[in-house]
């Protein structure tokens, strides 16, 4: 949380930030707040106190917020990937391409696209019969718990719409992704530093990891069968994509950054600067009265 909020004002702040890249890891991280503030608070509770209730309404708004950031996560994702590999394949063309409106849009249709498939998933789960011992395994409130060991309709036509969902929303944003770091790394071949070419491979290589692990883990949990046996290896999988990736992006795509490092020296220069302006102030103003 404090890493992403820390890329959000830096963004804000900063006008040398305010360029396509950041304003995408500007969006990003604010859903990865939202993200995190829609899980973690509850299952840190659940374990501190023990107490593992949750209302029906509680339930149903979590999962709702859970899929709405889940599906704009996977869009915007793969439209970080695509302005990469603008700038760095296409940089002379790179300022006409990627410019204030199609970030907008780009942004938008992220947003849009995440809260369309959630209402619809959401609608589609309320409109069934809950009947059972009305406990699930699992740490949230997801999808395939819900339906399999609470609900006591026919949930096939749920299961295949959250199944249609998936593919869609995970193996087409993972492919324009890897497409994307490959033509990139077929660039990078042809920078004639060694130096240059080991630090774009390093930046490559660990958004990849963190991507492919995003992707990887929804794809697992979402398009497998469900089974008795895979339940376990569903609930710690589900760990990757709620939990690991929302705390290691930041670090990833953004506090390694120079320009952002360059942006947090500048900023707390400016904040010292201020709070010692400020005590000047006061002790002046202070020595002014008992004068």
């Amino acid at each position: 949380m404090a890493g992403n909020l820390l890329i959000i004002l830096l963004v804000l702040a900063d006008q040398h930030l305010r360029t396509p890249m950041y304003f995408f890891l500007g969006n990003l991280s604010f859903l990865e707040s939202c993200y995190s503030s829609t899980i973690l608070p509850r299952m840190l509770a659940s374990l501190l106190t023990g107490e593992r209730g949750i209302s029906v309404k509680a339930c149903f708004i979590q999962f709702y917020l859970f899929a709405c950031l889940g599906g704009a996560e996977c869009c915007l994702l793969s439209v970080m990937s695509y302005d990469r590999y603008l700038a760095v394949c296409k940089p002379l063309h790179y300022a006409a391409l990627m410019n204030g409106q199609l970030c907008l849009r780009l942004a938008t249709v992220s947003w849009i696209s995440g809260i369309l498939v959630s209402t619809s998933t959401t609608l589609s789960v309320t409109s069934l019969s809950f009947c059972g011992p009305r406990e699930i395994d699992h740490y949230l409130c997801d999808l395939s718990p819900v339906i399999k060991e609470i609900s006591c309709s026919d949930t096939y036509i749920v299961e295949m719409t959250a199944f249609i969902f998936a593919c869609a929303f995970t193996l087409p944003p993972f492919l324009l992704t890897l497409m994307s770091y490959a033509l990139i790394i077929v660039t990078i071949l042809r920078i004639p530093s060694t130096t240059g070419r080991q630090k774009a491979f390093s930046t490559c290589s660990s958004h990849l990891t963190v991507v492919a692990l995003f992707y990887g883990t929804l794809m697992l949990v979402y398009m497998l069968p469900h089974s008795r046996k895979l339940r376990y290896v569903k609930k710690v999988f589900s760990l990757f994509y709620t939990v690991l990736t929302p705390m290691v992006n930041p670090l990833i795509y953004s506090l390694r950054n120079k320009e952002v490092k360059k942006a947090m020296k500048k900023c707390f220069r400016k904040f010292t600067l201020h709070v010692t302006l400020q005590k000047s102030f006061f002790n002046i103003k202070t020595e002014s009265i008992v004068l």
